[in-house]
């Protein structure tokens, strides 16, 4: 058994002082005040104490909604695709997540379900895999592999990812910044077909999450029936249009919003398509939280420089600038994100039961939401991994 005592303590929803954490058999078994010796344990087991530090703060391990493992966060993913050894660059990235905190990951668009077959284990964070996100044929992302058209080609898109197993099914309703003649601006599938992916992923008791760019798209997801939408953007053909009565009807929905946020200041800036829009974004982005917007944080990590694997806690930060309680940004990167992942119950918070997936940093990050990036310590399972 182990112990580690903290002067601070985030548990996923509130902030606690002076707590232990137990944890056995990978798990979190109690969380007390005072002696740890006096807290219930398997009879027999010996227990070690770890004190953290008079300015450590314990929290569960953080969760990235939105990241790709397969994409190395070259000025060129596309192309380092094709470069031998992509698994083992997807171990790499997975564990760069592990190191900064991230104990799990939600992987929305590799190529060949490799994102299922890493074999990390403890050695990096779990991770829940889309397989290659549904698209049109030549559209967004197509080079991943997951090019369906119609209901029925959509329907049986969707089989096969059930079928091999993943956690969630991705579908891009609009097009994207990253494909040659695909445009964000613009519907990749109506209605029919976004109903049709939603009907058979519900079926298979999958959560099926919407890339939409545009308000138009971000619309006919809500109606499908959609779990949650990545990006929740505005683009328009020339500009970027925040619709803040489409805003106040995802309020309503309760549908989550996977915010993408997160970005390294120091590394390539992004492009200049997206610069021009950077203050529609920064409008949307505080919109969001004034209406009450159910939010996560999806980093895209991987997708191009300024996004390297590892980069959640920056989108903490960011979100925090734009006027978030940190509070609220810590919800949203454990307990929320556990709930929209469907993997609440044993991820996402520190309570007895939960998987011993900790973060220790130094900092409060109540007080000073980068302390993200000053981790200390990271437990997986309970074993010290970092």
């Amino acid at each position: 058994m182990l112990a580690l005592r903290a002067p601070r303590l985030f548990d996923g929803h509130d902030l606690h002082h002076d707590r232990v954490v137990l944890t056995a058999n990978g798990r979190v078994t109690a969380v007390v005040s005072g002696d740890p010796e006096d807290a219930p344990r398997v009879p027999g087991e010996p227990l070690t104490v770890v004190d953290l530090g008079e300015d450590a703060t314990l929290l569960p391990g953080l969760i990235d909604c939105h990241v790709h493992l397969a994409f190395d966060a070259s000025p060129d993913v596309v192309a380092a695709l094709e470069r031998p050894g992509l698994a083992g660059r997807m171990r790499e990235a997975a564990r760069a997540h592990l190191a900064a905190g991230v104990t799990t990951v939600r992987d929305l668009g590799d190529r060949g379900h490799l994102a299922l077959e890493l074999g990390l284990g403890l050695d990096g964070p779990e991770i829940l895999a889309a397989g290659p996100p549904i698209t049109t044929p030549r559209g967004h992302c197509w080079f991943l592999g997951g090019e369906a058209a119609g209901e029925q080609g959509v329907r049986e898109a969707v089989r096969e990812r059930a079928a091999r197993g993943a956690h969630v099914v991705k579908m891009m309703v609009t097009g994207g910044e990253m494909t040659p003649g695909s445009h964000s601006h613009l519907l990749q599938y109506g209605p029919a077909e976004l109903k049709a992916a939603v009907d058979e992923a519900h079926a298979h008791g999958l959560p099926i999450t919407a890339h939409a760019h545009c308000a138009e798209g971000v619309a006919h997801a809500l109606d499908a029936g959609f779990d949650s939408i990545e990006h929740c953007s505005f683009f328009t053909e020339d500009g970027y249009e925040v619709d803040h009565a489409l805003i106040r009807r995802l309020a309503s929905s309760g549908v989550v919003v996977s915010l993408t946020a997160g970005l390294v200041p120091s590394a390539v800036p992004p492009p200049p398509r997206i610069r021009a829009r950077m203050a529609g974004i920064s409008e949307a982005v505080r919109a969001f939280y004034a209406a009450g917007v159910r939010f996560v944080i999806g980093t895209d990590a991987g997708i191009g420089p300024p996004k390297p694997h590892g980069v959640l806690p920056y989108g903490a930060e960011m979100l925090v600038e734009h006027g978030y309680a940190p509070v609220d940004v810590l919800r949203a990167i454990t307990s929320v994100a556990a709930g929209a992942c469907r993997v609440a119950g044993r991820k996402g918070a520190i309570a007895p039961g939960h998987d011993a997936d900790l973060l220790v940093v130094s900092g409060d990050p109540l007080t000073d939401i980068t302390a993200l990036r000053r981790p200390l310590a990271v437990y997986r399972m309970g074993r010290f991994v970092t």
